[in-house]
């Protein structure tokens, strides 16, 4: 697993104002707990840049006026809801034998031969939630889609996994491959066709029964009347 160094501040007073105070300065109040005791602190917004503005996940390594405090995962963090700024974040610390859970990011291997057929490829879970031992957790989930088909998909159940465990539900798909809607169209008015086709030949078969038949009851009068 990747991992990053966030550097930050002790916080003298815990108080909604000074929380206030922190993010007119760009300064964001954070919490790393966990460990023996919660350690507030404050860290420049521009440290989550390359925590929280990534497809990545990290391992975060925090350290407080100079001292190493733990190696942590962001566990929650909140935006305001118009500016989106950085409100508050949480960081839970790592314990070598407990096991944590992550949202870890899906990414494809291979070539989908629905793909070369017109398909479209969907990645219907861009992450999945992952249980594991610090030292197991993977960066990412690799989905091979070498044997997907057109209308094909490949469910989490179907998944390989290593020393982790996916939380994320069996039955959610997870990538797919779908047939576009205008091969859709040509397929249907193809269909339309045929069946049109189908429906002549059976009224010209029915035509000429019916001719066959009308043939033969004027025959059978014209030999009544001679």
């Amino acid at each position: 697993m990747k991992s990053l160094e966030i550097i930050g501040y002790k916080r003298a007073n815990l108080g909604k104002s000074d929380a206030k105070k922190l993010r007119a300065e760009g300064r964001v109040p954070c919490v790393l707990y966990g460990g023996k005791e919660q350690v507030h602190f404050e860290t420049p917004m521009i440290n989550f840049r390359d925590l929280v503005y990534t497809s990545d996940v990290h391992y975060v390594n925090i350290s407080v006026d100079g001292e190493k405090q733990a190696q942590a995962i962001l566990q929650d963090i909140q935006f305001h809801p118009v500016s989106e700024v950085i409100m508050h974040a949480d960081f839970l610390e790592l314990k070598p034998g407990k096991h944590i859970s992550m949202e870890i990011p899906v990414r494809t291997t291979g070539n989908a031969p629905g793909v070369a057929e017109g398909g479209k490829l969907y990645i219907n879970q861009k992450y999945l939630l992952v249980k594991a031992l610090p030292k197991d957790m993977p960066e990412e989930i690799l989905v091979d889609i070498s044997k997907l088909k057109l209308g094909s998909s490949l469910k989490v159940g179907e998944l390989e996994t290593g020393d982790f465990e996916i939380l994320t539900s069996e039955l959610v798909s997870v990538v797919s491959v779908e047939t576009p809607r205008t091969i859709r169209v040509v397929e249907v008015e193809e269909d339309e066709e045929e069946l049109e086709g189908e429906e002549g030949a059976e009224g010209e078969e029915e035509g000429a029964e019916g001719g066959d038949s009308a043939a033969g009851d004027d025959g059978g009068e014209s030999t009544e009347e001679s």
